[in-house]
């Protein structure tokens, strides 16, 4: 019994505890009126609950609506096993769970009176999403292949995916803040968020797709290509948080 308890507590913290300090890093991000943690927290929770399970059920649907018509695809792409699982991976995945995350944005929208407060919204909802997710990939690689593939997949996951989700639903997050404070719409955004989420899916499968052709260096391909565009999209997520970060003018009195 203790060692399950001791193993549990290991998987929650690995997946929860990296995700929880990439918040702080991105919400101190803003120097000026920062958000508090309290509505932070929220979003985080929505994202790491509701969000995961709205989109698990559309997947799920959505996968199996596309399994049952998987024959008419063939007829035209070829027989080639990949197809649906890349369908999966680089199309519905990634419109579904940055819709899931949306819902979380939009939770706090009293909150976004900053172009910047979307992003950093965005980016606590894409966390908290990204907590509950590595905490089901690790689970899933302690089991298969023990210890060692529990720490690597702990790692590689919280230095990728987690600031992927952070960095992807902040673009949706400006887009609703934009639409919000009445400066345009956000479907743009949310487009984007999708293109960034199904690229870094794309080549974070670029090992297993290519590995006939390539060999074992497809992998690693594959993840300095998705490593690229998560820490381009951090970094570009930040310089704009920076930039649109302005001290709130002083309220006039007498």
């Amino acid at each position: 019994m203790t060692d399950w308890l001791v193993t549990a507590a290991a998987i929650v913290l690995a997946a929860f505890v990296p995700c929880v300090l990439y918040l702080v890093w991105i919400r101190n991000t803003e120097r000026f009126s920062r958000e508090p943690y309290k509505r932070l927290v929220a979003v985080f929770l929505f994202g790491a609950i509701v969000s995961v399970f709205i989109a698990v059920v559309f997947e799920l649907v959505l996968s199996i609506a596309f399994s049952e018509n998987i024959e008419r695809v063939y007829e035209y792409l070829g027989e080639n096993p990949t197809i649906p699982v890349l369908i999966l991976v680089c199309v519905i995945a990634p419109f579904v769970e940055e819709a899931a995350k949306g819902l979380g944005i939009l939770r706090a929208r009293r909150r976004l009176t900053e172009l910047e407060n979307g992003m950093i919204y965005g980016a606590a909802v894409g966390l908290g999403f990204a907590a509950t997710e590595n905490m089901l990939y690790e689970s899933a690689a302690l089991a298969e292949g023990g210890a060692e593939a529990f720490i690597a997949t702990a790692v590689i996951r919280s230095i990728s995916s987690a600031l992927l989700h952070a960095t992807a639903s902040s673009v949706l997050g400006l887009g609703i803040a934009r639409k919000v404070l009445g400066m345009g719409g956000w479907m743009i955004y949310y487009l984007g968020a999708v293109g960034m989420h199904s690229a870094f899916n794309f080549m974070a499968s670029f090992g297993a797709l290519y590995e006939d052709q390539l060999g074992e260096i497809a992998y690693m391909i594959g993840l300095v290509a998705a490593l690229v565009i998560v820490f381009l999209g951090v970094s570009l997520m930040r310089d704009k948080i920076r930039s649109l970060d302005r001290p709130r003018p002083a309220r006039k009195t007498g």
